[in-house]
């Protein structure tokens, strides 16, 4: 009973997110690769534009200015997320500003007494994508081991949130 509840929910699942068959005609004004297509940034694909062409770069080029400003909110970030004796409502707290929303939420129920980080050993180094201003990941050395953050931003002029910290793997 247990296998068939799982293969209707992942068969209902799958359906719902297939395209619509439509027998509409698409209008001729209306091109393939029109500019508000999504573009898909997943994990280890690299970016692709529409018809899965990688573009130059993704409206943001990197300078110095941007990846200073990423190493120096991965340091901050990680700096504040080191600290599992603080009270946890101040942990979350202070945490929060370097967070993104979708962070903020997720890393709001952490019990700071997990963390096993107490402090930062050494400067944050970045893994650049130059293809991607948008994000990037920083790798920083505490005393339980090298930390990995994504970072984030909206724009040029944004500033740089973390996304997600990874403890080191043991």
């Amino acid at each position: 009973m247990k296998k068939s509840l799982a293969l209707t929910a992942v068969v209902l699942l799958c359906t719902a997110c297939a395209p619509a068959a439509s027998t509409t005609p698409v209008p001729a004004t209306r091109t393939a690769a029109a500019a508000s297509a999504p573009v898909s940034l997943s994990a280890g694909s690299g970016p692709q534009a529409p018809d899965g062409t990688v573009p130059a770069t993704i409206g943001i080029s990197w300078d110095q200015a941007g990846k200073d400003a990423a190493v120096d909110t991965a340091l901050k970030a990680m700096t504040d997320f080191a600290r599992p004796g603080v009270d946890d409502k101040q942990w979350a707290n202070d945490l929060a500003r370097w967070l993104t929303p979708q962070a903020t939420a997720d890393y709001s129920a952490v019990d700071p007494a997990n963390v096993l980080a107490t402090r930062v050993t050494g400067p944050a180094t970045l893994a650049v994508d130059e293809a991607n201003g948008y994000g990037v990941i920083a790798a920083v050395p505490t005393d339980a081991g090298t930390y990995t953050l994504q970072l984030l931003r909206t724009g040029p002029q944004a500033p740089w949130k973390v996304n997600r910290l990874t403890p080191p793997t043991s």
